[in-house]
């Protein structure tokens, strides 16, 4: 699938600092004030319209973030974007290392067993303490696969829409 028009959840808005229209932010960049350093922001939540901000700066405080957005200069401005998200354009990512995936260009991928059996389509991945976790669906069935390159993922095509891996297609 195109990088054109995917956005990334790099964080979100989760609070309110000061009286000038600052913000508290959550950030899932690495390091974490990498969030400051896209140009644009596309603010959105569930059931809210989406909204684009550029200029965006910020500074760690404490042990949290804080951001101001241009346009936003008081606290009153400030409370409506509190929850939203944070995404940035794909396309403005730095470009993964060797053997290195952004979650969201493996999502929808066609899963298939190392024999060629189809196991359906990688709806999203989750984080877990020892490895991520690739969730793959077919309509009817979900199955939680082990994101371990060479264990179970055999081989990732990403021009191909197609990631092969080395699983019971009964488990």
């Amino acid at each position: 699938m195109s990088e054109a028009g995917r956005r990334v959840l790099v964080g979100r808005i989760v609070g309110l600092y000061g009286v000038q229209g600052w913000l508290k932010i959550e950030s899932w960049t690495d390091p974490r004030t990498r969030i400051f350093e896209y140009a644009s922001w596309w603010l959105n939540a569930e059931g809210k319209a989406e909204r684009a901000v550029t200029g965006a700066v910020g500074r760690a405080q404490g042990k949290g973030l804080v951001a101001k957005v241009s346009g936003i200069d008081d606290r009153d401005q400030a409370e409506a974007l509190v929850g939203l998200d944070i995404f940035v354009d794909r396309s403005a990512l730095p470009p993964p290392g060797k053997d290195e995936y952004y979650w969201v260009d493996l999502e929808g991928l066609e899963v298939v067993t190392i024999d060629g059996i189809g196991l359906g389509r990688v709806s999203h991945l989750f984080g877990t303490g020892a490895n991520d976790v690739v969730v793959v669906k077919d309509g009817t069935r979900e199955r939680l696969i082990p994101f371990v390159q060479g264990e179970y993922v055999r081989s990732v095509d990403l021009s191909g829409g197609r990631m092969v891996v080395d699983w019971d297609p009964e488990f």
